[in-house]
C-alpha cells in the first residue's frame, strides 16, 4: 500500500501528524461521580464534544426550519398553489441521526496540545474517566445502542471500546470477545478498574476465534462491533521493534484483508435480521476499510443469500467537524484523518444493516 498515492497532496501533513504527539480524550465514566469529574474537566477548558455537537445540530436544524417555514409563507402569499411543492422540494435533511448521548468524552479545542493527568479512583475505587483517542468512540456512537439491545464487540481487546458501549447504560447483554489470551487481561483491568462488580459480572467475556462466531451464535444480536485487528498505521510508523511495515512482517501485513473479512463475514452472520454491524480499522489502507466492506457484501449476498445495506453516515461529519479532520475522498464509510490542529486518530467506520 502507498499512501502518498492514495492520498496525494495531503499525504505529507498526514504523515506529520501521525509522527507528532497523539491527542487524546477523556471518556466520562458513568459509573463514578460524573458531577465531580464534569466539573473538574471543565476547569481545564475541556468541552465534551458529543453533546457541543449535539446542541449545535439541533441549533441549526432550527434555524433551518425557521427558514423553510418562512420561504413557505412567502410563498403562499404570492401563489398558494406552490406551496406545497415548495415544501416538499425544501425540506432539510436532518443534519443528526440518532446518537447516544449517555457517552461523554471531553476533548481540548482545535491547537490546544494540553494533556490530561491520569484518571484517579472515587471513593468506590473507582476510576473517573478513561484515556483514549476520541475519534474511537466514533464507531461506537455509529452503532446507536438502543435499551435492551444485545450487543456483541467481536474483537474487544484492548477494552476502550467496550467501556464506551457500557457507559450507555442500554445493553440488555453485552459479549465482548477477542482471541488473544495476553490483550483479554487488558480488558479484564480495564472492567475491573472502571465497572462496579455487578454490572461487570453482566458483561460475557470470551476468547474465541472471532472468525467462527457466526456458526457459534448466528442470528442473535441486535448491534455487533468488528473493531478488527489493522496494520495501526500511528503506532507503525514510530515502531521499529515490531513493525507490521517491516519485511519480516510482510506475509502477515498481506494476510490482513483476508482476516478482516472474516470477521466482518462473522459479524453480519452473528447480527439478526434488521440488526446493524458497524466495521472499523485504525488504518488509512482503502484495502482494509472500503474493499473490505465491498467484498463482504458481495458474499453475503452470493455465498448466505443475505441482503446488507450500507448506511449513510455522513451526518458524523457535519457534527463532529469542529473536533476531527475527515476524509472527504471515502466511498463508504467515513475516515478521520490525523490532522496537526486536531491530531486524532486515523479512524475508519463503516455500518451495514442486514436487511
Amino acid at each position: 500500500m502507498n499512501y502518498s498515492l492514495q492520498f496525494k497532496d495531503a499525504w505529507p501533513s498526514i504523515r506529520v501528524s501521525l509522527l507528532s504527539e497523539q491527542k487524546y480524550g477523556a471518556l466520562v465514566n458513568n459509573f463514578a461521580d460524573v458531577d465531580h469529574v464534569t466539573q473538574e474537566l471543565e476547569l481545564l477548558n475541556a468541552v465534551d464534544f458529543i453533546s457541543e455537537a449535539l446542541q449545535k445540530a439541533q441549533g441549526l436544524q432550527q434555524d433551518s426550519v425557521a427558514e423553510q417555514a418562512e420561504r413557505e409563507e412567502s410563498v403562499s402569499r404570492e401563489a398558494p398553489s406552490e406551496c406545497q411543492a415548495v415544501k416538499r422540494a425544501e425540506t432539510p435533511p436532518p443534519l443528526s441521526a440518532p446518537i447516544t448521548s449517555n457517552i461523554k468524552c471531553y476533548t481540548f479545542p482545535r491547537g490546544d496540545v494540553t494533556r490530561f493527568r491520569p484518571a484517579r479512583p472515587d471513593t468506590l475505587g473507582i476510576l473517573n474517566y478513561y484515556l483514549m483517542d476520541a475519534a474511537s468512540l466514533l464507531p461506537v456512537l455509529a452503532l446507536n445502542v438502543q435499551p435492551d439491545d444485545f450487543v456483541l464487540d467481536l474483537c474487544a481487546a484492548p477494552g476502550g471500546k467496550t467501556l464506551a458501549i457500557l457507559q450507555t447504560g442500554f445493553c440488555g447483554h453485552l459479549a465482548a470477545n477477542d482471541v488473544s489470551v495476553s490483550r483479554m487481561k487488558r480488558l479484564h483491568q480495564i472492567l475491573n478498574s472502571y465497572v462496579p462488580k455487578q454490572i461487570r459480572e453482566t458483561v460475557c467475556v470470551t476468547s474465541w476465534d472471532g472468525r467462527n462466531w457466526g456458526e457459534l451464535e448466528g442470528g442473535t444480536f441486535h448491534k455487533v462491533l468488528v473493531d478488527v485487528p489493522c496494520t495501526t498505521d500511528r503506532h507503525s510508523v514510530v515502531e521499529e521493534d515490531n513493525n507490521i511495515f517491516s519485511r519480516r512482517r510482510s506475509k502477515e501485513r498481506q494476510m490482513l484483508p483476508m482476516l478482516q473479512l472474516q470477521l466482518l463475514m462473522a459479524g453480519i452472520l452473528a447480527t439478526k435480521p434488521g440488526g446493524e454491524v458497524v466495521y472499523s480499522t485504525c488504518s488509512l489502507s482503502q484495502l482494509q476499510n472500503e474493499y473490505v466492506i465491498e467484498r463482504a457484501i458481495e458474499i453475503a449476498e452470493t455465498e448466505f443469500n443475505i441482503s446488507t445495506h450500507v448506511e449513510d453516515l455522513s451526518h458524523f461529519r457535519t457534527l463532529f467537524q469542529d473536533t476531527f479532520s475527515f476524509s472527504s475522498d471515502c466511498r463508504l464509510g467515513e475516515l478521520v484523518l490525523p490532522h496537526l490542529t486536531a491530531n486524532f486518530g486515523p479512524m475508519y467506520f463503516c455500518k451495514l444493516r442486514r436487511v
